[in-house]
């Protein structure tokens, strides 16, 4: 099986394409830059697709879409533009370009909308209004596109696992001695890790076109969640700190204007980062695993596999608050 990859040198393309050629499938990398493993055709998402990448598409039996532009940006900034630029209007010249050839579009659950209660959260939740940058309405918008195509369109939360790029990063940046402030009280969240997220996508090669929402087995409450991700990574025994919602909520206008005054250590301090904390988002995964997926992952293993080579068996048993990108 011939499968290709966008954005395989990114935190979760490399997954899927280390996943895939460890099933021996041949790996087509698509991208600025080379993935892990297998061939490599030179692919920018937001510039028009070449010719010669449409002759190595018309050779793939699969397409796996996890190129997108990531992030938490200013309004009207060139990051928000950047955004448009390859969540959708390079979604839909890469689907043009698959030419039916069928397409995994890996999503996110900020498509949904935050203004409902997303306790248990199922496919049908909308997803056409509330969101709270620009990274949730272009993937929003993005999706769309790909159901109209017949993809099979995966919604991951808070992806995490060796080598993220995100998550980690920012929980790190933002302890100070040994203190994590994090807005309003415990929460439930569902995360997904990395691992699980090729796993779903290798697998839903086969399923129905439509929306699967992907996630661990189960939701973590926030606080331990956060202690387990910060011990993983070497800080021991971090207290955390719960910050008013309405004190939350009133920092991000603060650090908003500075934001545009150009005080740039005020960018992590945002509504949509303060909305994926403080609120429980609990994914309805019955979907996918009535398709015969399996998450096997979770906090306590997806660390613990190091750095990434394929789809291993699971081993044994400033203070602001941050968000995550997916």
């Amino acid at each position: 099986m011939r499968i290709a990859v966008t954005g395989a040198s990114g935190f979760c393309g490399s997954q899927v394409a280390r996943a895939a050629a460890a099933t021996g499938a041949e790996v087509l990398c698509l991208g600025r830059r080379p993935g892990p493993t297998g061939q490599h055709a030179y692919w920018d998402a937001a510039a028009p697709v070449s010719a010669g990448v449409r002759a190595a598409l018309r050779e793939a039996d699969l397409l796996v879409h996890c190129a997108a532009a990531v992030g938490d940006p200013a309004p009207g900034s060139p990051a928000e533009a950047e955004q448009y630029a390859v969540n959708v209007a390079g979604t839909e010249r890469l689907l043009t370009a698959a030419a039916g050839r069928p397409v995994v579009w890996v999503s996110s659950a900020s498509v949904y909308d935050p203004r409902l209660s997303r306790h248990l959260v199922r496919e049908d939740h909308p997803t056409a209004g509330g969101h709270l940058n620009a990274y949730g309405r272009t993937k929003a918008v993005g999706e769309r596109l790909a159901l109209a195509a017949g993809a099979v369109v995966l919604r991951p939360r808070a992806v995490y696992g060796p080598g993220d790029p995100h998550l980690v990063p920012r929980l790190l940046a933002r302890v100070r001695r040994g203190v994590l402030l994090l807005p309003g009280g415990d929460v439930d969240l569902s995360l997904t890790a990395v691992q699980n997220l090729a796993d779903a996508c290798l697998a839903a090669a086969g399923w129905e076109g439509g929306a699967y929402n992907i996630a661990d087995r189960l939701p973590y409450r926030r606080d331990e969640a956060v202690r387990q991700v910060l011990r993983s990574h070497g800080i021991a025994d971090p207290r955390v700190v719960h910050l008013p919602l309405r004190a939350a909520h009133f920092a991000t206008r603060i650090a908003r204007t500075a934001r545009t005054v150009g005080f740039d250590r005020a960018a992590g301090l945002t509504p949509y980062a303060v909305d994926q904390l403080a609120h429980s988002v609990v994914l309805d995964t019955t979907r996918a695993r009535s398709q015969g997926w399996t998450p096997r992952w979770d906090l306590g293993t997806a660390f613990a596999a190091g750095t990434p080579t394929g789809p291993a068996a699971p081993t044994a048993g400033s203070t602001g608050p941050v968000g995550a990108p997916r």
